[in-house]
């Protein structure tokens, strides 16, 4: 796990965001307490956790399209700017006393804005800081990064609000940003440029919910990362209310089981690598969601401090391990051309889970009680197993996503078209024998999804009735642009779905035909292209396409 710290880059940004991290959990210690003075209410207490978490929900998605577009490293160091000009904003309100409720709820909404801009963005530029296979390793070392901020930040937290006042904590909070602002400036990653324009930032977001869609590992991640964060939002939005009500105590109680939670993700963190190696993920996710589900109970009905703080020591650990699991199999399973828009889907379904669970738990509580909530959710929590396992975690070993290059000789167009120029129809004839059709078909159905997840539209497959052993694959792009852009975009690890299709075509290579779509009712373009193209291109594509 320690091994992408021989990385410059990664471990500057690392010990720089393990310091903004513990400042952003002292902000958050000082806010959930200072509600509970302004107003006690299980609501309004649970609407703290919502405001952190709700502009993630919110914008997640343009996040993650402007993570893919955009220089990340640029869309970070601006959102740290943002978020620490809002820091200092609110100690400084909180200090001259204009704080009432829905003031607090609104800084922690700005300030949780700026952090759902940047995620995607610091996410999905692991990849850019250490070499694809030291990517776990990083996931994990930033979680325990994470984690030793959380173990100490609470309690720390919870002095300085005690002692000097939440106006002290937003502004260590502000301060706290500074050290990551500076490493992002010194930072300078080595992007490959991408010789396509770059594509709209409504279209970069339907391209990202394709790719997941279509996506049956991505899609199962999400699903359970949605049900662990509704069902998991009790604990974390009402722990203060835990602290208060069931421990009956303070400001340094709510630190002391807040740490605790920390401690235990810490530890979780260290041993995650190991267990990774001798355990599926699979058995660890589902362990961790029982894990979490029993002590969100325990910590709901003990009144004994001792035994609140190993509930949630174990539900810590059950947390990291989970999500970080979650999280890996999210940025195995994409390529780098989509990775910041499916981390931000996974993200969004996490935290909008989040949101909605803090404001559901929150008005349970209300009317039900604290104690009857949680352990309604931790009871959920574990039942909920029965529905998640039929979503099996995605094997993380297994074919590359980097782009499938190949050099080979690729036709200019011999009609004048121009970027936007369209439909493009793509036709491809393969022989198949009569006793392969049957397999055939089976393999052009993951060849079709594919194609689909990389952009093709209208895709189909028919049958030749005068002529059975042709079958012929047919697929749109809208533009010429779409078309370049999508025949960019297979990876390594499609190189396998496609040789299988090839194994059943007899004869030479099937016959392929990029045809522009015409309009009856405009004359036909029939001049030469204008411009000469090189002779040999740089095409991630399978020859076939």
């Amino acid at each position: 796990m320690l091994s992408p710290l021989q990385h410059k880059a990664f471990a500057e940004l690392w010990a720089a965001n393990i310091a903004s991290n513990m400042g952003g959990i002292i902000q958050a210690v000082g806010a959930a307490w200072l509600m509970t003075t302004l107003n006690p209410s299980p609501q309004m207490v649970a609407l703290v956790q919502f405001a952190n978490v709700a502009p993630i929900m919110l914008l997640s998605l343009v996040a993650g399209a402007l993570a893919d577009l955009y220089d990340r490293r640029l869309i970070m160091l601006i959102a740290q700017i943002v978020m620490a000009v809002i820091s200092a904003a609110l100690a400084v309100a909180a200090y001259l006393g204009f704080m009432s409720p829905w003031v607090l709820l609104l800084f922690t909404f700005l300030i949780a804005a700026g952090g759902a801009i940047q995620l995607p963005a610091w996410q999905s530029s692991i990849s850019d800081q250490v070499p694809r296979h030291e990517l776990a390793g990083a996931v994990s070392l930033n979680a325990f990064g994470f984690n030793v901020g959380r173990s100490v930040a609470p309690a720390i937290g919870g002095a300085i609000v005690a002692g000097l006042g939440a106006a002290f904590a937003f502004a260590v909070n502000a301060f706290s940003y500074i050290g990551l602002i500076v490493a992002l400036q010194r930072w300078r990653p080595d992007i490959p440029k991408s010789t396509l324009p770059k594509e709209t930032l409504h279209r970069a977001i339907g391209s990202g919910v394709r790719y997941v869609t279509l996506s049956p590992a991505i899609i199962g991640v999400t699903l359970r990362a949605a049900m662990f964060g509704i069902l998991g939002a009790a604990l974390w939005a009402l722990m203060p209310l835990i602290a208060r009500n069931v421990l009956h105590g303070g400001a340094m109680t709510y630190g002391a089981i807040f740490g605790a939670f920390g401690l235990g993700a810490m530890a979780s963190a260290l041993l995650i690598t190991r267990l990774r190696e001798r355990y599926s993920s699979n058995l660890l996710v589902n362990s961790s969601t029982a894990a979490f589900g029993i002590g969100t109970v325990i910590a709901g009905v003990s009144p004994f401090l001792p035994l609140t703080i190993l509930a949630t020591t174990a539900a810590g650990a059950a947390w990291v391990l989970a999500l970080a699991s979650l999280n890996v199999a999210v940025q195995m399973s994409s390529p780098r051309w989509v990775a910041g828009r499916a981390i931000a889907i996974y993200q969004m379904a996490l935290f909008g889970g989040l949101a909605i669970g803090s404001a559901l738990w929150g008005v349970v509580a209300t009317h039900a009680g604290l104690t009857e909530t949680l352990c309604a959710a931790g009871a959920l929590m574990v039942l909920s197993l029965v529905w998640l396992m039929r979503f099996k975690m995605p094997r993380l070993e297994g074919a590359s996503l980097d782009p499938w290059q190949r050099t080979r000789i690729l036709p200019e167009p011999l009609l004048a078209i121009s970027p936007r120029s369209g439909p493009v129809v793509v036709s491809i004839d393969y022989n198949i024998a009569s006793e392969d059709a049957a397999a055939f078909v089976e393999a052009m159905h993951e060849m079709g999804r594919i194609r689909r997840r990389d952009g093709a539209q209208r895709w189909s497959l028919a049958q030749d009735i005068d002529n059975p052993d042709i079958w012929t694959e047919h697929y749109h792009s809208p533009t010429w642009l779409d078309h370049l852009r999508r025949i960019a975009r297979p990876t390594v690890a499609d190189e396998a779905a496609h040789a299988r299709v090839l194994s059943f075509h007899r004869g030479e290579a099937p016959v392929i035909r990029r045809m522009l779509e015409q309009q009856t009712a405009a004359p036909p373009r029939t001049s030469l292209a204008a411009r000469p193209g090189p002779d040999i291109i740089q095409d991630p594509t399978p020859p076939s396409v």
